[in-house]
Formats: structure tokens, sequence, C-alpha cells
């Protein structure tokens, strides 16, 4: 094609593209000077307002951050306190009393030079101080003594508390506000998650697409031994699983979702994880890889959810 054959509509897209790539280059290299950093985003807002792209993008240029850990992360059981149909919100506390946690986490397509998932709907849920799961709150968390759930004074929805979605941004990053989670027998202190690429947003829940990974997040036992010295948490009575006693942590570090964690018991903590997927495969957390193919047992529930 000559110049006499670009129309005014040419110019302007081929414009429009030279700028996009400009800025894409741009934040990369902010990025990539920034190195762990990378995984520190924020909002001001309570609610996602982005809206989940029907397919999901990445740029293989985005390369991988200094310090950064690209890898396929392993897939493990959902476990047997999921539920759909969940809400599109950063923060997912409901009023659940506990050390504040912030959860920061970096999709990239593994099979892409570790390139930023754009649009992908990441989701996560976990027990309350007490070892509780909203939908499932008359299942016991074992140990000596738990007060009964009906004894918390939130106000939380015993249906929601502790569950909710957020879409990667323009850097592949979700962020949650939440609690640190407590502990249930005989698993050790965990955050489940499942990434999904494909649908979109819609009555903000997320509808269609596929689960890309199922895994679970993981914490150092030295958190927990602080954290459960304190109220509510030390109303709990019992001996929580440690790190390399459970039986779904595969013993890989970060690979296996053991988060990087920051901060102190008195002004919350920050955990933060690379997670590597590849957006073309589909593992819905049905009992397969890394140490995960059994569900939890001692204490599943029964029936449907409450």
């Amino acid at each position: 094609m000559n110049d006499s054959d670009i129309t005014g509509s040419d110019i302007t897209s081929r414009t429009d593209l030279s700028r996009r790539r400009a800025l894409a280059i741009t934040g990369v290299t902010a990025g990539a000077g920034l190195g762990l950093a990378l995984t520190s985003c924020s909002s001001d807002s309570d609610t996602d307002t982005s809206t989940a792209a029907a397919s999901p993008t990445s740029s293989a240029s985005a390369a991988v951050a200094p310090g950064d850990v690209c890898v396929l992360n392993s897939s493990v059981t959902e476990g047997p306190y999921y539920l759909e149909d969940q809400l599109f919100r950063k923060d997912i506390t409901e009023g659940k009393k506990g050390v504040p946690l912030t959860v920061q986490l970096t999709v990239r397509d593994q099979t892409e030079d570790c390139g930023p998932v754009v649009g992908a709907a990441v989701e996560i849920w976990h027990c309350d101080a007490w070892g509780y799961y909203s939908g499932y709150t008359t299942t016991s968390p074992g140990g000596t003594s738990v007060p009964s759930e009906s004894e918390d004074t939130s106000g939380a929805n015993d249906k929601t508390f502790l569950r909710g979605f957020q879409t990667t941004n323009a850097d592949g990053i979700v962020e949650f506000t939440t609690i640190y989670p407590g502990w249930y027998t005989p698993r050790t202190t965990h955050i489940h998650v499942k990434v999904h690429t494909g649908g979109k947003k819609a009555d903000n829940t997320y509808e269609g697409g596929k689960v890309n990974w199922t895994g679970q997040l993981f914490f150092e036992d030295k958190y927990g031994d602080e954290v459960y010295k304190v109220t509510p948490y030390s109303q709990h009575v019992g001996t929580f699983t440690k790190l390399d006693d459970d039986m779904v942590y595969g013993g890989g570090g970060a690979k296996d979702g053991l988060m990087t964690v920051t901060g102190d018991i008195s002004k919350g903590f920050t955990g933060t994880l690379t997670v590597g997927i590849d957006p073309d495969k589909e593992n819905t957390g049905a009992g397969t890889g890394g140490g995960g193919s059994r569900p939890p047992s001692g204490m599943p529930p029964s029936g449907s959810p409450s």
C-alpha cells in the first residue's frame, strides 16, 4: 500500500495503535524497574468497575520483572466449600473481624513470555477467624473448642462473606481487601483461588468462559503462630496444621502457592504472588495436580450449602 491508498481513518487507526504501543512499552519499562512492586497495584473503590473481557489478552512484550517468578502454577482441588455466583468486589470482609490482609495477585500467561493476562476474573474465598466458611456455617471447623458461628456479631451475610471476584487490570493485577484466614481441621492456613477467562461480568458476577487455574494460597507458619494468639482467632482453641504437614500444599514454594508476606500484626499484612497460567487449558479443581488429588477430609460439609 502506498501513501495515496491510506485513508483518514487508516491514519487515525495507525496513530492510535502507535500510542497504545508506546504506552505499553512505557508501562513495561516502569514495571521492570519496580521488581516485585509490580504486584502492588491498588484501587480506591471497594467494587471493581472494570468489565471482564470476553477473551483475555496477554502482552508477550511485557517480560517478567526482575525478581518476579513466572512458572506454570500447580492446580489443586477446589475443596468442599466452593460456591458459584459470588460478587465482584475488592473488599470481601463484610465486617468480619480479624487481622487485615491485602491479597495482591499478578496473573501471567506462562506460554507467551509471561505477559500479563488482561481481563481475567480472579475469584478467592476462605474461612473466617474461627474457621467457618460462608454457606457452611453449621460445619464445625474442629479443634478443642470453637464459638458457634451464630455468636458472630459482624452482621456479615452467611452466604457471601469472605468471597469475591476482581478483574485483572492492564498489568494482570488484582487486589483484595480481607482478613488473615483462620484454620480448620485438618488443613493449614490457606486461601482458595480460581482464575477464569473467556466469560463476562453479568449482574455483578461472572458468567461463561472457563477456569484456567484452581489453586490455593499459603502462608509460612510463623504468621499463624502470631495471629492465632489474638482475638477473635484465640477463641478457636486447638492446634492448626503446619505447612509441611498439609495434605494439599506441594512443597514447591511460590509455584505451589506460597505467598510473599510483608507487614505486621498491628497494621496488617500484604500477601503477594505471581500466578502463571495457560489460557488455553482448563482446570476446575476436580482433583488434579500438585498434591491436591484428594479433597480435604476430616470435616467435609454434608448436603447443600446452608
